[in-house]
Formats: C-alpha cells, sequence, structure tokens
C-alpha cells in the first residue's frame, strides 16, 4: 500500500533563519524539498535548480497562466512560487515535502491542500531580525526596510499557521528538532 506523503510548509519573515532551518532538516531525515521559482536575481553561492529555478518574469507569467504553480506572491519586487507538479508528484510517491515559502503562498496552498502541515519560524525579537538582515550584507537598506517592513506583517500571521518555532541565534539544530518531532507526531496523529 502506497501511503501518500506529508507536506510540510515552512514560512518565516526574512531574517527568522527558516533557510538555514530547512538545511538542517534536510541532513536529518529524508525529505523531499520543493525547488521553488524566483524572478530575482541569484545570491553568491545559490545555484539555479538546486536553492531556485531563477527565471525571467514573462516566464514565470507564462506558468501562472498555465496552472503550472501551486502557488506564487510577489515579494518585494519580484515572483516567488512552486511549480506545481514536483509536489504532487512526491506526495502521490509517499515521499514527505518541504516547502519553505512566504506567508501568501502558504495560505494558498493551505486552502487548496488543508492537510499541510503549517510551521511558522519565529525569530527571537525585533533586533536579532534586525541584526540577522543587515548581517547578509547583500542588499540596499531601501531593500532592508521593505524586508523589515514585510517581516512585521508576516509575523501577524503567524496565528493563521498550525505551529510556531522559536529559532534563537546559534540553535538552528534544536529549532529542526522540534520541527521532525512535530512531524513524527503529524504521521501518528488519527485523523
Amino acid at each position: 500500500m502506497n501511503q501518500k506523503g506529508l507536506l510540510v510548509i515552512i514560512s518565516g519573515p526574512a531574517g527568522s533563519g527558516k533557510g538555514t532551518i530547512v538545511s538542517r532538516l534536510r541532513e536529518l531525515a529524508p525529505f523531499d524539498f520543493s525547488v521553488s521559482a524566483t524572478t530575482r536575481s541569484p545570491r553568491p553561492g545559490e545555484q539555479h535548480g538546486v536553492h531556485y529555478y531563477f527565471v525571467d518574469k514573462a516566464d514565470f507569467e507564462k506558468k501562472i497562466e498555465q496552472g503550472e504553480m501551486l502557488e506564487y506572491a510577489q515579494y518585494v519586487g519580484n515572483y516567488y512560487g512552486t511549480p506545481r507538479k514536483p509536489v504532487e508528484d512526491a506526495l502521490s510517491a509517499g515521499k514527505n515535502i518541504i516547502l519553505d515559502i512566504e506567508v501568501k503562498g502558504a495560505l494558498q496552498i493551505k486552502e487548496k491542500m488543508p492537510e499541510a502541515i503549517m510551521i511558522f519560524v519565529m525569530p527571537p525579537d525585533y533586533e536579532t531580525l534586525l541584526a540577522r538582515i543587515r548581517g547578509r550584507g547583500t542588499e540596499t537598506e531601501e531593500k532592508i526596510l521593505e524586508r523589515l517592513s514585510r517581516a512585521k506583517e508576516e509575523i501577524y500571521s503567524a496565528p493563521d499557521y498550525d505551529y510556531v518555532v522559536y529559532n534563537y541565534d546559534g540553535k538552528d539544530t534544536e529549532a529542526a528538532d522540534q520541527i521532525l518531532r512535530i512531524i513524527d507526531a503529524e504521521h501518528a496523529a488519527m485523523r
């Protein structure tokens, strides 16, 4: 019997450390990871097809029109979204899959797939969030302020999630372990 996989959505504001936590999860457990598509330029060290599918705006909009995106949103002037087919294929094959996506996209998926488990990664406080965003050194002050404004909005969405996990500095492995315990509990749930 082929049991359907579990869809786990992980969101959090820029600077929450969700990307680091997702990397830890992939080291600790056998999850499929959905690679998102984006129209933003790659950051240093990011690779096409590994970190994101980097596409131009026209190609992304064509994928939207053809129903190839499970969810999508614009964030700080760029499109981000989840290609539909890889997610559906992994779940049908009985694989657990993690989506690292922003709040609006997560809520779109939850509406389409209510069985999805939504986990919000929360920074410990505003000062830590600010230091993490500034510490990247990859964005202009204007973009940093946009991300901070958006982060405040996203934090207000945390109650829409099934779980909230705090990511304290230097504790990303502990946050990943907490998420693994949540996933184990969800697999054991009698729903």
